[in-house]
């Protein structure tokens, strides 16, 4: 299985209008987006930086449906988010979503391909292709021959490589990575930003990673950053 044939979907254009996300404590009200504007193209690779409460993974998590905004709208690929039904969100995240985290989230008793396995068998693929198409993903990430080990037997930048190809199973067109290079070293580090670039520039996948890394960030052709809730520069 070739990489051009396991990736059929193409990337999407998001927008974002009026965006505010408040979270209330004990003690106060916080607002971690303060009526952002935004839009990125189809198959963009973006890159946001800013400083650690600016509003980057709140940004994500509104994006991946994860959680709700508390006003203004999020339009992908023509659906807006904060009128889908849970269920709706469910099938978007599943299909239409890919996330990379820092900490890798791969689940520590199965084995790398196993591990890619499981969101195909939640979205109904076959055992046969599900097991071709989670060899050539980890191929694609330059660790093929590292398919039957555990995540406590690959190195840091193996297991992050491992997340990527997780979050490509099934074939999403949004790729959210969310500090993917912050346990890294500076090598591996580049190489994994220089992988989700990639994806972006050769699949035409949407590509949006939030770093502080600006050896990662450098990689992107476009990088915005944030401070207080909202883009300085666009």
């Amino acid at each position: 299985m070739s990489s051009q044939s396991f990736f059929s979907t193409r990337g999407v254009s998001v927008k974002v209008a009026s965006l505010r996300k408040k979270y209330q404590t004990a003690a106060e009200e916080i607002e971690a987006l303060s009526g952002v504007d935004w839009s990125v193209q189809e198959g963009a690779a973006v890159a946001i930086m800013g400083p650690s409460g600016c509003g980057k993974t709140t940004l994500l998590n509104l994006l991946g449906g994860v959680d709700r905004p508390s006003s203004g709208e999020i339009i992908v690929d023509g659906q807006d988010l904060n009128q889908s039904s849970e269920r709706a969100l469910e099938r978007y995240r599943l299909l239409k979503v890919g996330f990379v985290f820092q900490f890798f989230n791969l689940i520590p008793t199965l084995t790398a391909l196993d591990n890619l396995e499981l969101p195909m068998m939640v979205a109904g693929v076959e055992e046969e292709p599900r097991q071709q198409r989670a060899l050539a993903l980890l191929e694609m990430v330059g660790i093929g021959e590292k398919g039957k080990k555990r995540p406590e037997q690959l190195s840091g930048g193996e297991q992050q490589r491992v997340a990527i190809a997780l979050a490509l199973a099934n074939d999403p067109a949004l790729i959210l990575a969310d500090e993917p290079t912050g346990n890294l070293d500076s090598v591996n580090g580049k190489a994994i930003a220089g992988l989700l670039e990639s994806l972006a520039r050769e699949f035409n996948k949407t590509v949006i990673m939030v770093s502080h890394d600006p050896q990662a960030v450098e990689i992107f052709p476009q990088v915005y950053s944030m401070r207080d809730g909202a883009f300085v520069s666009l």
